[in-house]
């Protein structure tokens, strides 16, 4: 078993490799730190009774996996609202499912013109910037619930609230953001 304090020079000794490693692959210092903050926080919370020669073989995959992770929360996002109509899903009880909406077979054999690419990463800012707009707790819950797949339980654990309260902020955040982003001139 590892020590406090061989499991924090461990740490330090890897992290700013981790560090360069994390910025060669996603091409993000904020994302890279995310990243290696994360890796190092799951080695330590599940892994710290390991024996201190197993811990450079398991912070690698630990790493590994984080920044794997990762590109699946991009490629999830991007996918996500790459279709505005995906706002307009949300039912009156803010319940959003995204295989409901986004699975559909004719889509996966279309092929992206430059145009069309060009006008999905405008529009994606536009929405970014929206969202950045949201009071605080919508922002909150959206980004749990619709950026990190969080389900409403989770979602409620991490906020301190009810999952009506959720629910609710959900709700009010996709009918601020489909306001705002019809009033830009994006429609769905």
């Amino acid at each position: 078993m590892a020590t406090d304090r061989e499991l924090s020079d461990f740490l330090h000794s890897v992290e700013k490799r981790a560090f360069k490693r994390s910025v060669y692959h996603v091409r993000d210092e904020e994302a890279a730190l995310d990243i290696v903050q994360d890796s190092m926080m799951k080695l330590a919370e599940h892994y710290a009774e390991k024996p201190a020669n197993e811990l450079p073989m398991l912070f690698q995959r630990i790493l590994s996996n984080c920044t794997l992770d990762w590109f699946r929360r991009q490629k999830t996002r991007n996918a996500l609202f790459s279709n505005l109509s995906d706002f307009e899903a949300a039912g009156e009880d803010g319940d959003f499912d995204l295989l409901e909406t986004y699975s559909s077979p004719e889509h996966s054999q279309k092929v992206e013109s430059a145009e069309d690419s060009t006008r999905r990463a405008q529009i994606l800012r536009e929405i970014e910037v929206q969202i950045q707009e949201l009071p605080a707790r919508q922002r909150e819950a959206f980004l749990m619930r619709y950026w990190e797949d969080m389900d409403v339980a989770e979602t409620a654990a991490a906020m301190g609230c009810s999952e009506g309260s959720v629910k609710t902020h959900c709700s009010r955040a996709v009918q601020a953001l489909s306001k705002a982003l019809k009033a830009k001139g994006i429609q769905p």
